[in-house]
């Protein structure tokens, strides 16, 4: 039977520094239902400030945390930021966020001080599995606060990779999306995603790339071994579930009703 979850388009990478290579679990899969047992974590982004609808996640009080993948707020800074991950925190205390290209370059100092930052850390989601973070985007039309060259993503991936080396498994929270998959096309049909996230999961093949962004290209899609998943905006109802399951990796997309 074919995979539900579509194949990469033909994409040729760019890495020729050397990786660091990962034992994986052979069984890391996509799911539409939940496993009964394992790690579960809400995960979302693209807030634009907007939290009105966070108590209204059925699995956000009882999950083991949520991922906040980028654009807490909308060109906002410290004060906006709080307000948002007060929202989530007032319901789930474990909070891991970082920086999409809309937030200033002061939310991510102020996460970094609260202890909750991803944006370029390693953490540790359990003895075997290391989430890895990059905020912010590439230079878009819009000059946006958190914008960066693709030579600086490519930096500071490389150094996560050889962070997370003791790991036997990697996961990547990225806000921007990895170039030319399902989840980086704007409503014109243009591919904006990046290159170098897209060239390091061709290299490392996380098990999975949580991503963001572009608002209206939700979706599930493999590049290799790898899970790229883009819920969607939060501000429009868009989050997925994340599982760290004996028998692998599960995340599936889920949407509020209006």
């Amino acid at each position: 039977m074919p995979s539900p979850v579509p194949e990469s388009a033909p994409y040729v990478p760019s890495c020729s520094s050397p990786s660091v290579r990962f034992t994986r679990f052979a069984d890391s899969v996509d799911a539409e239902d939940l496993p009964e047992s394992g790690s579960l974590w809400v995960v979302l982004g693209d807030i634009h400030g907007c939290i009105r609808r966070v108590r209204d996640i059925p699995e956000l009080e009882k999950a083991a945390g949520v991922i906040l993948t980028g654009d807490l707020t909308t060109l906002g800074g410290v004060a906006a930021a709080r307000t948002v991950i007060e929202a989530f925190h007032a319901v789930n205390p474990v909070i891991l966020a970082q920086i999409g290209n809309m937030d200033r370059a002061e939310v991510n100092d102020w996460l970094e001080a609260e202890g909750i930052n991803m944006h370029r850390n390693v953490r540790e989601l359990s003895p075997e599995v290391a989430l890895l973070g990059v905020g912010g985007s590439t230079f878009s039309p819009f000059g946006t606060p958190s914008e960066f060259p693709e030579a600086r993503f490519s930096e500071w991936l490389e150094d996560l990779a050889r962070r997370a080396s003791p790991y036997r498994e990697m996961v990547l929270v990225a806000h921007n999306p990895p170039y030319n998959t399902a989840c980086d096309r704007t409503d014109g049909g243009l591919h904006v995603g990046s290159t170098a996230i897209r060239d390091f999961i061709e290299e490392y093949q996380p098990a999975a790339c949580l991503c963001g962004h572009i608002h209206e290209s939700a979706g599930v899609q493999r590049v290799g071994r790898t899970l790229v998943v883009n819920p969607g905006s939060f501000s429009t109802g868009g989050y997925a579930l994340f599982t760290l399951a004996r028998s692998g990796i599960k995340v599936s997309l889920r949407r509020l009703e209006s």
